[in-house]
């Protein structure tokens, strides 16, 4: 069932709860909605009371045209924790979502318990960039052909082979252009470099070594820049790691959370 907070400008936000046990703030990947966590939301549901939302622009959410930026994203995220009566929650976001958990990390410390990072970046000048060829994939002309750009970048051969359908990871094909072109800003100027080192939470840095999309690099960058920060690899893993690698993804998450 969705429910909806309002974000700090009164933008309506929809979120979504399932699981019991102590609450897990889930947070998706650019241009996506909720539905990019369905695939491996029930690894966490026996264990936790997930909680998912649709970013601004996407989903049921309000799509204002105003500047988006992980800031803002990660306000509306703390929205719907307070609109839940969450005081404290542990958070895993993904490539944006992770941008988005470092901002909540970083400007509410006491609303995080334990922190984890997947396929993203610090942001700014210290971020190791995706290549030109890999940015002239994503933005041609022909749409199909940067749709099976997307796919590659996501997942490995042998994976697209096994599962020919419909991924819940390529963004939200519902969002206005305004909307799609905001959060392609948000990711693009995020940068907390500078705020990193103030996280006081136990963190987790997840990254999938043949990510190209977002390099590998910068899962290191954040296991240096963050205090304590732990960082683990999964070998020949993509930008989606925690789909098509979840056995080992989901598992490495569960016990961080649940570790003394």
């Amino acid at each position: 069932m969705t429910s909806f907070a309002k974000g700090p400008d009164g933008a309506q936000i929809a979120f979504q709860v399932e699981g019991s046990g102590p609450p897990l703030l889930l947070l998706a990947g650019q241009a996506n909605n909720h539905h990019w966590w369905d695939s491996v939301r029930g690894d966490f549901t026996a264990a936790r009371t997930t909680v998912t939302l649709d970013y601004r622009g996407t989903g049921d959410s309000d799509a204002p045209d105003v500047p988006y930026s992980t800031p803002l994203f990660a306000e509306d995220a703390v929205a719907v924790l307070d609109e839940l009566g969450v005081e404290r929650a542990d958070v895993y976001g993904t490539s944006m979502g992770g941008r988005t958990a470092q901002w909540i990390a970083v400007r509410h410390p006491a609303r995080v318990r334990r922190l984890v990072l997947g396929c993203t970046s610090p942001g700014g000048p210290h971020a190791v960039e995706r290549t030109m060829a890999v940015r002239r994939s994503l933005a041609g002309p022909d749409r199909d052909a940067a749709r099976r750009a997307l796919v590659d970048l996501m997942y490995t051969p042998a994976w697209q082979a096994a599962h020919p359908g419909h991924h819940g990871t390529l963004g939200d094909p519902g969002m206005p252009s305004h909307a799609r072109r905001g959060h392609l800003l948000a990711s693009e100027r995020h940068d907390a470099w500078d705020r990193l080192p103030e996280i006081g939470a136990a963190t987790l840095v997840l990254h999938g070594t043949d990510d190209l999309l977002t390099p590998v690099a910068n899962a290191r960058l954040l296991g240096e820049r963050i205090p304590d920060a732990r960082t683990h690899l999964i070998e020949g893993a993509r930008h989606a790691y925690f789909e098509e690698f979840r056995a080992t993804a989901s598992r490495a998450v569960l016990d961080f959370l649940t570790a003394d």
